[in-house]
């Protein structure tokens, strides 16, 4: 059976990222293949590097404008784009070219879109009153937040519950769950 290799693509501090990294270390099926970033001062490249992760960075026009992060990730044989945490909208070329999934800190279609991301996600949710928040896992197509809808994992939201509390039991999902979506979509049982 061929490895599986996963390409993570994100923009800030990488929690998620490092997660998934761990959680296929021992795995025989799956490598995580490479960390890429548009920010090149996201520490989410230094914790990758730290665990041994090759990373890449680009500029917008690189991302928008060339095929040269599709002719990268080609050549190392990626299988499946995972967008964690990563805020760029996601350019043809790459969509034409892999599968590609995100996660996202709400529950779809709700609190999507432009600028819905980190806490004014979960401040948007406070600030509507919900009861209930969690993640979605989705394919990626050309508009933010409006791919296929994969997986979804709700949590409880508290009346006295601030954003920073809201995003601390969305991210223990997001911890839960995105590395066994990420498997399963891999090994085709989604």
């Amino acid at each position: 059976m061929k490895v599986k290799r996963i390409a993570l693509f994100a923009s800030g501090a990488g929690t998620n990222v490092q997660n998934i990294i761990e959680y296929f270390s021992d795995n025989e099926n799956v490598n995580v293949d490479s960390v890429w970033s548009n920010n090149p001062n996201a520490f989410v490249l230094e914790r990758s590097r730290s665990l041994g992760i090759n990373t890449f960075t680009f500029s917008r026009d690189e991302f928008r404008n060339s095929l040269k992060v599709v002719e990268i990730l080609k050549n190392r044989d990626v299988d499946l784009v995972v967008l964690a945490g990563f805020l760029w909208l996601i350019p043809e070329n790459l969509i034409q070219n892999f599968p590609i999934i995100n996660i996202h800190p709400a529950l779809l279609p709700k609190y999507g879109g432009k600028g819905m991301y980190g806490l004014n996600v979960h401040q948007a949710v406070v600030d509507n009153h919900e009861k209930e928040s969690g993640i979605t896992i989705h394919f990626v197509n050309k508009n933010y937040d409006e791919g296929k809808i994969i997986f979804q994992a709700k949590c409880e939201v508290l009346s006295t519950d601030s954003a920073t509390d809201v995003a601390s039991k969305v991210h223990q999902l997001e911890y839960r769950y995105f590395p066994e979506i990420i498997e399963k979509v891999l090994s085709g049982r989604i």
